[in-house]
């Protein structure tokens, strides 16, 4: 069941996205997967504005959550993570749904995202939902400058790129059960 994250939900996101990280450890990229989670403070921010989900498990609690923000107009997921031993059960899928449809209510014409292009749980799995690569010489100024932190912090030591989907156009409900 999808809900709204709320601020008692803040400490279980950030060890949902330290537990999300560790499979990267399996594809050689430890720093991502010793990566700190979001500080509370900016997961705070999220949940206040009513742009952080959560995934509950009855009798679990959260397992997955997404939030997003505007970045050029468009919707932008800026996290979505997901238990490991949930991997698999459209969870991930279900959020960004969420996500588009709060675009779609906000009248957003657009949905983004950064991800790491290589990784079958990145890139790979966006382009299964219906994202598209977004050419580096395209991208806005505001998801350019979101791209240029990312490589001061050093995330592009492994490929990495911006990906886009229309909402209008959203065909992610097929996935829906």
């Amino acid at each position: 069941m999808i809900r709204a994250a709320g601020a008692v939900d803040i400490p279980v996101l950030q060890e949902i996205e330290v537990r999300a990280g560790e499979p990267f450890a399996a594809v050689g990229m430890d720093a991502i997967a010793g990566d700190e989670p979001l500080a509370a403070e900016v997961l705070g921010e999220f949940v206040l504005d009513d742009r952080a989900w959560v995934w509950e498990e009855k009798g679990r609690g959260p397992v997955g959550y997404l939030i997003v923000s505007i970045v050029d107009g468009n919707a932008h997921i800026d996290q979505v993570s997901v238990l490991p031993e949930y991997r698999g059960a459209g969870i991930g899928r279900r959020l960004i749904d969420r996500a588009v449809r709060w675009a779609a209510d906000h009248r957003l014409p657009a949905i983004t995202l950064t991800t790491f292009i290589e990784v079958p749980w990145n890139g790979p799995y966006y382009r299964r939902l219906g994202f598209r690569y977004l050419d580096p010489a395209a991208e806005p100024p505001e998801l350019h400058a979101l791209r240029a932190a990312e490589i001061a912090h050093g995330l592009d030591l492994w490929p990495r790129s911006c990906m886009w989907a229309a909402v209008g156009t959203w065909e992610y409900a097929q996935f829906i059960r």
